[in-house]
């Protein structure tokens, strides 16, 4: 019901996303969008990348007077960095040979990407497999998260571990919300300032830092996904989604990776009952899901996210052509962009989330969407 294709290259002309599936009359401005686009491009250790482009979305079909028509929305992003590029990533013959990159990356897509699709300049690979696609990902996101908030559903991200600097304790949705005041989107003012040192300290060894990030959504009604396919587990997409994001090597819902290491006693969410209310659980270890559905609490996922590739003090690699060893190429990179993933993360549980939405209820128009939830949310509270 819900999807999005995304187009381009980091250094091409610039980044194309259309969206099918959004019903009709969700607001939707480009300045909204590019609220979202520029928290992406924020956050301290990004690279010299970031001074260049100022991320600005036109939307091109799909929305009228600030509000979706119900067919494809088409939005695009220019590259700024293309004048200095477009000779060099030209689409016709009269593409120049330079820049070309034989030195792959040790834990980036160059080598992998090469043997797989025949190519000697990894270039070809890099250019794709770089994380400015996730500006288009970041724009279609905002637009789901525009209907979610329209059928209250809000999302908040931020981070919770900078290298080796962790945010003590749960962080409530009210001071997520204020993450992004924080130079590393941190909700924990202290460990935000650790956090910064710490990027610091890594850029000057020349060296990287990853972490971990956190997406909440609140307003989001039980029974969302379903438990009767394996591809229709809602956190299995939501998994699937996040892990998509370059760079984010492992995914934990609610307590996560913890439960494996304590009795089940101390792990399960026991269940209540108040009138007015319906079910609901006191704790929340299970991060919003049970049996691959929501279960009308919280939603609590985390990625984590791997250090940059890209390092100024490259690691040992292979020339993919002529076989010898050299060091790694060095592209144009971040110190640390956790921050940005916090941005990133939230777009696609945003996307997941409205989709799941979508399947539940259905309609063509925001009203009817609207009328169905609340006669949804109000079965859940009188049952």
């Amino acid at each position: 019901m819900l999807r999005y294709l995304t187009a381009g290259e980091s250094h091409g002309r610039g980044l194309s996303v259309i969206i099918e599936g959004l019903p009709a009359g969700v607001p939707l401005t480009a300045a909204e969008i590019n609220t979202w686009l520029a928290r992406r491009q924020g956050g301290y250790g990004r690279g010299g990348r970031m001074a260049i482009e100022q991320d600005r979305a036109e939307i091109l079909a799909g929305v009228r007077g600030g509000y979706t028509l119900g067919s494809p929305v088409a939005i695009f992003i220019a590259n700024r960095d293309w004048t200095n590029w477009q000779e060099i990533m030209a689409p016709g013959p009269e593409a120049r040979a330079e820049r070309v990159v034989t030195r792959p990356r040790p834990g980036h897509a160059d080598l992998a990407g090469g043997l797989k699709y025949h190519q000697a300049d990894l270039r070809n690979i890099l250019e794709r497999a770089s994380a400015r696609e996730t500006a288009a990902r970041v724009a279609a996101g905002a637009a789901a998260a525009a209907l979610l908030k329209e059928l209250g559903i809000e999302l908040a991200a931020h981070v919770v571990r900078i290298g080796p600097v962790v945010v003590k304790g749960a962080v409530e949705l009210s001071a997520a919300r204020q993450a992004w005041e924080s130079p590393v989107y941190c909700a924990d003012p202290e460990a935000s300032r650790a956090m910064v040192a710490a990027i610091e300290e890594a850029r000057q060894k020349g060296d990287t830092l990853g972490g971990v990030v956190e997406v909440l959504a609140t307003g989001v009604p039980a029974g969302l996904g379903s438990h009767v396919h394996w591809d229709r587990r809602l956190d299995g997409r939501l998994a699937q989604a996040l892990m998509s994001i370059p760079a984010i090597k492992g995914v934990e819902i609610g307590a996560g990776f913890e439960l494996a290491s304590i009795p089940g006693s101390q792990v399960h969410d026991a269940i209540a009952y108040r009138e007015g209310r319906g079910f609901y659980h006191p704790t929340n270890r299970a991060g919003g899901l049970e049996g691959g559905m929501t279960n009308g609490e919280t939603l609590v996922l985390r990625a984590a996210m791997k250090p940059i590739p890209t390092l100024m003090q490259p690691l040992p690699s292979v020339d993919f052509l002529t076989k010898e060893p050299v060091t790694a190429a060095v592209e144009r990179s971040d110190v640390c962009a956790v921050p940005a993933a916090a941005v990133v993360a939230w777009a696609a549980v945003a996307w997941v989330l409205a989709g799941a939405v979508l399947e539940k209820f259905g309609g063509d128009y925001l009203s009817e969407i609207k009328e169905r939830m609340a006669a949804y949310r109000e079965y859940l509270r009188s049952i």
